[in-house]
């Protein structure tokens, strides 16, 4: 059946980019809503966002929906808590241009999530149903959804730096396992890149409590380490959970992507719903 939370809730922190603080109030919806943000700003301008490939905005270095003036930016790291906990219909008010990074992946929106507590309700969910694959490509660069008997992801990063090189991670959906193995996954970058970034209006709230810094050596800068051995593949598999939920609804099939990203995660949703051959919609 679809869930919503049983009670609303605030969740504030700052943007990783801009580096502004930021509220969320995320509240329960009715059945067949689906995840819709409610953007608005201090002169009371007022746009409803629903979360969903249509919507898509930029993905550049994040995920956003909206339009470039008035949109929400690094949607992904929420809207993967929100479909690691198969939450179906929220609305989720925000009044900023990005949502807050906080610990640099999904904990802490879990966390809240599972504070608020979810509620079955009274319609059945729909799943998107893979029937044939379809494939994404960029040189080296891929994505694909293929049939599969349940919800898994498999990816593959490959980087020439020390700290991370080729890494895999696969994971069968499944909420506490989300949690306990890939929720704490943080965003990452590198030092070299820093200073550009920061002369473009971007990166000015990351920190190394909430992104691994990687040095010019290709080493970790965080006193602290890693969270898990091979944290970069599991944050990219985090990555994948929240942009593929742009497809509006849980998908039933297997995702494999290698050295993929929020760009191709979105351009295999897209090709996806452009071929209604492909999938079908069921209970």
């Amino acid at each position: 059946m679809q869930q919503t939370i049983a009670r609303s809730f605030p969740l504030s922190g700052f943007g990783v980019h801009g580096g502004k603080p930021v509220t969320l109030d995320i509240s329960l919806a009715p059945v067949n809503h689906g995840i819709v943000f409610i953007r608005h700003n201090s002169e009371g301008r007022r746009e409803s966002i629903p979360a969903l490939s249509a919507s898509l905005g930029s993905t550049t270095l994040n995920t956003s929906i909206g339009s470039a003036d008035f949109g929400v930016s690094t949607i992904e790291h929420l809207m993967a808590a929100i479909a690691a906990l198969g939450i179906d219909n929220l609305t989720i008010a925000i009044d900023g241009p990005e949502v807050p990074i906080l610990g640099g992946g999904s904990a802490e929106f879990i966390s809240a999530f599972r504070k608020a507590g979810l509620v079955k309700q009274d319609a059945p969910r729909q799943y998107l149903t893979i029937l044939k694959p379809v494939r994404v490509e960029d040189g080296q660069n891929w994505a694909e959804f293929i049939p599969h008997n349940g919800t898994r992801y498999e990816v593959e990063i490959d980087f020439p730096v020390a700290s991370i090189g080729r890494q895999s991670f696969s994971f069968d959906l499944d909420a506490d396992v989300f949690e306990r193995e890939i929720a704490k996954a943080r965003t990452f970058g590198f030092m070299r890149d820093v200073e550009k970034l920061r002369s473009m209006g971007l990166a000015l709230g990351s920190s190394l409590e909430n992104s691994i810094a990687i040095g010019d050596e290709g080493e970790v800068l965080n006193p602290d380490g890693l969270h898990y051995p091979n944290e970069f593949v599991r944050h990219k598999l985090l990555d994948s959970v929240g942009d593929l939920a742009l497809a509006g609804h849980p998908f039933r099939g297997l995702f494999r992507s290698y050295r993929g990203g929020h760009k191709l995660n979105a351009l295999l949703v897209k090709t996806l719903l452009e071929k209604p051959d492909h999938f079908q919609m069921k209970s």
